[in-house]
């Protein structure tokens, strides 16, 4: 692995699943990182990516930097031949070679305006930083993706699941914000890469990206689609078809208590943070069936996978 920017950077996703297991089972690698440096850029708010990265970074031995890109950091201009007269103070190409010095791996978190489509799935911030870096980058949830978000999500459904074959059920929930297709997007294509009987479930208009979710069944019935789930994620996104559009907002599409009496008493993921009452109700947060926390808990072995790897490869 030399960057981790998708998740066909993985080249052995059971493998990887595995080891990140293992370093949670116990820490085999407190020196892998010795003398070694993180540099994390945030052009966007972070919790659980920020301190789960961070704290993976530290269990490895590693010095951690960290940098809020879009309030403490020159704005970055990222467009070659650029006339350099507006707000925009530095260029990509001599940001990222410098932090190339200062850093052993970069780490960078860049949203989507959600206005342009295109420009959206260019992802210019990102892989401004792959091209104009010596080091390895990591995408910590950038306009289109979120593979370190994915890859947790995968060990802990391999961690958790009882059947060898799960029925695992992606399921839209309203939103009063317009949210990017990242989180849905890297979970759709981790999930085609298990032995699970997988599922999307959204209203019309809210069908992903089809170059993402390929021959994946969607339904357009939420009570149908989670028939004998064991895995429910819950997760709100804006519309493809109407890029960045908010096209329903009423709450029948929230995860309550009875929509679970239909499936195999489904454990029921979110990548966090969710809004109560909104996208899942209090009273499947607050039951035996949310496994969120566990799974927030994960972010950090995911992270430390990743970050041996590409540390292995230095």
């Amino acid at each position: 692995m030399n960057n981790y920017i998708t998740l066909s950077d993985i080249e052995d996703l059971q493998e990887l699943i595995r080891e990140a297991l293992q370093l949670k089972k116990k820490n085999t690698s407190a020196e892998a990182g010795k003398g070694k440096t993180l540099g994390m850029l945030f052009f966007n708010p972070s919790l659980r990516t920020r301190l789960s990265t961070e704290k993976a970074a530290k269990l490895l031995g590693m010095e951690v930097m960290v940098m809020n890109a879009d309030k403490d950091g020159w704005a970055l201009e990222f467009e070659d031949g650029a006339v350099m007269d507006s707000n925009k103070a530095e260029h990509i190409k001599e940001a990222a070679a410098v932090l190339s010095q200062y850093c052993d791996i970069i780490a960078v978190r860049a949203f989507p305006d959600l206005k342009d489509k295109e420009k959206d799935e260019a992802e210019v911030v990102l892989k401004s930083f792959q091209k104009y870096a010596s080091v390895p980058v990591i995408n910590l949830e950038s306009a289109t993706g979120h593979p370190l978000q994915a890859l947790t999500d995968a060990i802990t459904i391999s961690e958790l699941k009882s059947d060898k074959k799960p029925k695992v059920v992606l399921t839209w929930a309203p939103h009063p914000k317009a949210l990017p297709q990242s989180v849905p997007n890297s979970f759709a294509e981790v999930m085609q890469k298990l032995d699970v009987d997988f599922v999307i479930t959204n209203p019309e208009g809210y069908d992903l990206n089809p170059e993402i979710t390929k021959n994946v069944e969607v339904i357009h019935n939420q009570e149908e689609a989670l028939k004998d789930a064991d895995f429910v994620y819950v997760k709100n996104w804006s519309s493809y078809e109407q890029y960045g559009k908010v096209l329903k907002t009423d709450t029948s599409w929230t995860l309550t208590g009875d929509k679970l009496k239909n499936t195999s008493n489904a454990k029921v993921m979110h990548c966090l943070p969710v809004r109560r009452n909104m996208v899942i109700a209090d009273e499947v947060l607050d039951s035996e069936n949310s496994v969120v926390i566990h799974q927030a808990g994960n972010r950090t072995f995911a992270a430390q996978a990743v970050l041996r790897r590409l540390l292995d490869k230095k």
